[in-house]
């Protein structure tokens, strides 16, 4: 990477990417020097980036170092619940504000979505790009500031509810009904449908999680 990229929100915006595409997982240990080579950012500005993400409780400490973090059964069901409220809030916001062109940018999100369902990984980045247009259509900025921070800690779950067999075809049809919903002028329904993408998404996490300890994993 450029050595110019060099700055403190450069290198918070690298190590939260990182985190957030899996290449650093839950449990996984950062080390300051390994960061500054493998991001080609100095070191300063990648402490300040790692105190800065400790603060967020997204880094925690493990003895005298730092790791990712990772969210317990309790932590997920608050962050699901919050999540959950906040979506159907920007989904219904949408439907009043967004622009005939965000309406046609969501439309074209989801078609072009349905040629990943069997690839989750893939799927998941475009997910969350679906869902951070969404945010921006509710032209609220206030509301985006806290939904950032809300998928931020979404980072801290290992894998993606839509690796799930058949979740791909599902999630896909509820953001069309999502859309659909926008596209309507329809509040209440659009902030319905993403509130339930929401509690399906997160009942498909919670059936993963007792299949994994069932697993012993």
């Amino acid at each position: 990477m450029n050595q110019s990229r060099n700055t403190q929100k450069d290198a918070y915006s690298l190590i939260l990417e990182a985190i957030d595409v899996g290449v650093y997982k839950p449990g996984d240990r950062l080390v300051e020097s390994d960061l500054a080579e493998r991001l080609g950012v100095s070191r300063t500005p990648i402490r300040e980036a790692l105190q800065r993400l400790e603060t967020q409780s997204l880094l925690e400490r493990d003895g005298r170092s730092l790791i990712v973090a990772s969210l317990d059964h309790n932590q997920m069901a608050e962050l699901y619940m919050v999540r959950r409220e906040l979506e159907g809030l920007a989904a219904g916001l949408a439907a009043r504000h967004a622009t005939e062109e965000e309406v046609r940018v969501l439309k074209d999100m989801v078609r072009e979505d349905d040629a990943l369902v069997d690839k989750p990984a893939d799927l998941a980045k475009a997910n969350r790009r679906f869902h951070e247009q969404i945010h921006l259509a509710s032209h609220n900025r206030y509301l985006v500031q806290q939904l950032n921070l809300v998928h931020r800690s979404m980072a801290l779950m290992a894998t993606t509810s839509l690796a799930a067999e058949g979740r791909g075809e599902i999630a896909q049809a509820e953001h069309k009904k999502i859309v659909a919903a926008i596209e309507a002028r329809d509040e209440k329904a659009a902030g319905q449908a993403l509130k339930d993408h929401i509690s399906v998404a997160f009942m498909t996490r919670l059936k993963q999680d007792a299949g994994d300890r069932g697993q012993g994993r």
